[in-house]
């Protein structure tokens, strides 16, 4: 009997499918390919499938109990972690795809600039026609640096970070083991101890119930007046009131939300007015940078190779610990 694999993506180029028809030959399978727009021909093939490559919670729910593993072409899987009902199997495996370090990477690198060399402040004062005299601005060279998640996106920014000359890089995780690229690496029950040393502060978590509001107000108000903060992870791991309130009464340097709560952001919400503050509209990650299309298509054909020889699969999701 045939083993069939049911694909549902928009960013597959030609390229892309032939890799995974290649891949899947090897392997055994005969895949089928759907776009976004052909959900309900992907749910009826999907009753054949043991496989699932896609990122739509609507067709996983019509998954039937035989499927056998998902792989989500996103990094963030909280919502497939969140709600058990998508899995009609529930003991069907979940995968997500380690493809956005490089793009995260650079975004972060990027609003860490902005915010070391006060372009908030400058477009403030061009906005208004003012030609301002140079303000103190610092460098990622010999700076300082705190890293809240030390996978697979925290290690791209340590290494981006390094190779520009960072003096010191430390990363919080749930374990606090050792990972290449950091200088220490901190359990996160030690965060009240790294903040006030936290210059500028990266969030890469993903949302968990451990990750929510990680970052309070009352964490918030541990950070140096020169401290700014950048989020790429989830919006709920800080509070965003707090964060405005701090920013605005100058108590913090700047911040760069890539995420936040709720998305979109309303028009009129209180962000939108926040002094020091870069707010770009979830844009870090996605399917926008060609590179990361063809590691994400590699990566699943990796773990195809390895489903299909019974070896473990490399992005494999601890459902009950949300990553």
């Amino acid at each position: 009997m045939n083993r069939n694999l049911c694909i549902c993506l928009d960013f597959l180029t030609n390229a892309h499918k032939a890799r995974i028809q290649t891949a899947a030959e090897s392997a055994g399978f005969t895949p089928h390919f759907f776009t976004t727009d052909q959900l309900e021909q992907a749910a009826a093939c999907l009753q054949h499938c043991e496989v699932l490559y896609a990122n739509s919670p609507k067709l996983l729910r019509r998954a039937p109990n035989t499927l056998r593993w998902y792989c989500c072409s996103n990094a963030g899987v909280d919502l497939y972690c969140a709600d058990p009902t998508l899995f009609a199997n529930p003991d069907c495996m979940l995968t997500n795809s380690n493809a956005y370090g490089v793009t995260i990477s650079e975004h972060v690198i990027m609003v860490t600039l902005m915010l070391l060399r006060r372009m908030p402040e400058y477009e403030q004062f061009l906005q208004r026609r003012s030609w301002p005299s140079p303000l103190p601005i610092r460098s990622i060279r010999d700076g300082s640096f705190t890293l809240l998640g030390t996978g697979n996106i925290g290690s791209h920014v340590a290494e981006r970070l390094r190779g520009m000359g960072a003096a010191r890089i430390l990363g919080l995780s749930r374990s606090g083991r050792p990972v290449p690229g950091f200088d220490e690496v901190l359990p996160i029950s030690r965060l009240d101890e790294a903040l006030p040393e936290a210059h500028v502060l990266i969030l890469s978590l993903p949302s968990t119930p451990e990750t929510v509001n990680l970052l309070s107000r009352d964490r918030i108000a541990l950070l140096p007046r020169d401290a700014c903060v950048i989020n790429v992870g989830r919006g709920t791991a800080l509070d965003q009131d707090a964060l405005a309130e701090a920013l605005n009464e100058g108590r913090l340097a700047g911040a760069a939300l890539d995420v936040m709560v709720p998305e979109p952001l309303p028009e009129d919400h209180p962000l939108w007015q926040t002094r020091n503050l870069i707010l770009t509209p979830h844009i870090s990650g996605n399917m926008s940078l060609g590179y990361t299309c063809d590691l994400n298509v590699d990566l699943f054909c990796q773990d195809l190779a390895n489903y299909a020889a019974g070896r473990p699969l490399q992005s494999l999701v601890d459902r009950s610990r949300g990553y």
